[in-house]
């Protein structure tokens, strides 16, 4: 249950009715983690924007790696709302219910391959203790493994990203349900 008024899609005029029709026919559905932002439309619009920039465009990161940090981010911070969310997207890569699960679990015997686990290691370290990346050593296992600067940037950017929207989720008061993160396009 949200903390704060949520404009509901019935209850929706104007530029919001806009916003959502519009992330219906994208999406599939409307999310709950953009409903909370109904007080403020345009928040909602540049929330998407940042979120397609960061997840679906081009970059040596794929699409479930991208998933797979978004969870382990999530992990770290206690929000079940973006594991579920996320998990479900990345298990539309992975196609493996037991390999997500795991991940959710402890993603150090999750059955990853190596640069999985770099990537997650990362995510994870960088969710919990962002104060270690001051010094740069921290980054020579993506360095490592073959993860150029722009991966580098690329994974900075989902792991800030979730960051960012666990803290609206956590704060706001959403709550993940079987029915909120099934249905959607990926």
């Amino acid at each position: 249950m949200s903390r704060i008024k949520v404009i509901q899609h019935e209850e929706a005029t104007g530029r919001l009715k806009e916003i959502y029709d519009d992330l219906i026919t994208k999406r599939g559905k409307l999310a709950d983690v953009h409903k909370i932002q109904s007080l403020r439309p345009e928040s909602i619009v540049a929330h998407m924007d940042l979120y397609m920039e960061i997840m679906f465009s081009k970059s040596e990161l794929s699409r479930a790696e991208r998933e797979m940090m978004a969870v382990v981010v999530s992990v770290g911070n206690g929000c079940e709302y973006c594991q579920l969310h996320h998990a479900q997207a990345l298990n539309n890569y992975w196609k493996n219910d037991e390999k997500t699960n795991r991940l959710r679990n402890d993603f150090e015997n999750a059955d990853l391959t190596s640069r999985e686990l770099v990537l997650c290691s990362f995510a994870n370290l960088l969710t919990i203790h962002p104060e270690v990346y001051q010094d740069e050593k921290y980054l020579a296992p993506l360095k490592r493994i073959g993860i150029t600067d722009d991966g580098i940037l690329d994974a900075t950017l989902v792991v800030a990203y979730f960051n960012f929207v666990n803290r609206i989720v956590l704060a706001l008061g959403l709550e993940a349900t079987e029915a909120e993160v099934k249905g959607y396009k990926y």
